[in-house]
């Protein structure tokens, strides 16, 4: 490859500096539109910029273009197509798409390599494996959590007798074909690499149950950032260089996070289930009995309450009720009541989900109230409204060693005088365990799909 002029490396920085600047802005719903404008203007330019270098003599650009041209077609069909619901499963799968195209430049610059006597520093060839490796070994575990979240397979985990054994051989398998393709660069090495590093994938996250899937996204997008990065140390390029060392940064940060707002360990999470502690429930649907009630009943309840918690989740989205959930809280408001909605940080099936579709409904962001803000309110609010959610409000997280939610942090919506709850059925939620809230003494249940509960709700609580 020819020298990079300076005019590039400068154009590269400064869309090194943007990418910066749009993670930055991404962390705050204010600045989160401009922060996706700048990051996307600057993905184009830095695109664009290698058909101005003259010196690059670049080849196949019909194929090149047309490339380009399918992807943007693909992106902007499901960004404009693809539900908030569904936005998980997106992300799942072109983060999988991302990893696997590291991993394919990567056995590209194995072939330039090899077709170049097969001289190359080490680490050149060691970042070449790396590389291969991960980048497959995201590709196909991104590709099963789309498939756990889309429900194409079971989200419970998936394990068999030996699966320790035949993951632990082919993590040896890949330590020994990378050290292979370092000391003697051969395309075959890189290949069988790379078919095993597939394999690696999906053994890692077949037994994972789907409760504990976003975590593994975000894991797995971490695996992406650090391949992109060292793809970029390969091919010299620097924009590739920050690019990927921000996202593996993040991400791993993310993951972390998220472990901890769900009071476990990633290794927990990814290697539980084969130790017997990360597993789903049955998945059973409960025969005991519940107190049920109807909208006009929950209309009274929440009409003369003074304080109100409500608490969005996974079945609200699906439903598209977040409009008139805003605008009940609306009517409440206006009759005095003092109205929050209580966010768990892995509310719905990813990070923010519910704070991007509350805000699609144009809800104040004051009202929107973190898990740690707003858990001591509990215990003085009249009525806790449950919208959809199920894992975050289940007591199971503080009250039953052994369930795959246990230790984890909770909304405390059993702590309030009164609870309305709001489900389509007695259908246990993601993790697949029984509900104990349900059965509470002062839990009442709004059976129904969420979005026609919610409307006869907002005209009964209207016609008191």
């Amino acid at each position: 490859m020819p020298a990079m002029p300076t005019w590039i490396q400068l154009v590269y920085l400064a869309c090194g500096v943007c990418f910066i600047l749009a993670l930055k802005g991404l962390s705050g719903p204010k600045t989160a539109r401009n922060g996706n404008i700048v990051g996307a203007i600057a993905a184009v330019v830095a695109c664009l910029t290698p058909f101005f270098w003259t010196d690059l003599h670049l080849h196949h650009i019909p194929l090149i273009v047309a490339a380009i041209a399918v992807g943007s077609a693909g992106g902007v069909y499901g960004a404009r197509t693809v539900q908030m619901t569904q936005m998980p499963q997106m992300v799942a799968l072109f983060n999988g798409v991302g990893g696997g195209a590291a991993a394919l430049v990567a056995l590209l610059e194995l072939h330039e390599v090899i077709a170049n006597g097969g001289n190359a520093p080490w680490f050149n060839l060691a970042a070449t494996a790396f590389t291969i490796a991960v980048g497959s070994v995201s590709f196909a575990g991104s590709i099963i959590t789309f498939a756990k979240l889309q429900e194409l397979m079971t989200s419970r985990p998936v394990v068999f007798r030996g699966l320790p054994i035949v993951f632990g051989a082919a993590l040896v398998a890949v330590v020994v074909l990378a050290v292979l393709l370092v000391n003697d660069p051969q395309m075959w090495a890189g290949i069988v690499l790379g078919m095993v590093g597939l394999l690696v994938g999906v053994l890692l996250v077949l037994p994972v149950g789907g409760a504990d899937v976003p975590i593994v996204i975000s894991l797995l997008n971490a695996f992406t950032g650090l391949t992109v990065a060292a793809g970029g140390y390969v091919l010299s390029n620097v924009l590739l260089l920050i690019g990927g060392t921000l996202v593996g940064a993040s991400g791993t940060f993310l993951t972390l996070l998220m472990a901890r707002a769900m009071g476990r360990s990633v290794t927990n999470i990814l290697f539980g289930a084969l130790r017997g502690a990360s597993t789903l429930g049955g998945g059973e649907i409960s025969t005991r009995p519940v107190k049920s009630v109807t909208p006009e009943d929950a209309a009274i309840m929440l009409g003369y309450a003074d304080r109100v918690i409500i608490v969005p989740g996974y079945g609200l989205a699906v439903a598209q009720a977040q409009h008139t959930l805003r605008e009940l809280v609306d009517v409440l408001g206006e009759r005095g009541a003092k109205v929050d909605y209580a966010i768990h940080p892995v509310a719905g099936r990813m990070p923010g989900h519910m704070n991007v579709l509350l805000a699609e409904a144009q809800v104040p962001y004051e009202q929107l109230r973190e898990m740690d803000q707003i858990n001591g309110d509990f215990k003085d609010a009249d009525v806790a409204l449950v919208v959809g959610a199920n894992d975050v409000v289940n007591p199971a997280a503080k009250t039953t060693p052994g369930a795959p939610i246990y230790g984890m942090p909770i909304l405390n919506a059993d702590e309030a005088r009164q609870i309305i709850f709001m489900k389509r059925s007695m259908r246990p939620g993601f993790a697949g365990i029984e509900n104990e809230l349900l059965f509470d003494e002062k839990t009442s249940l709004l059976f129904g799909d969420a979005k026609d509960s919610m409307s006869k709700l907002l005209n009964a609580v209207k016609a008191l």
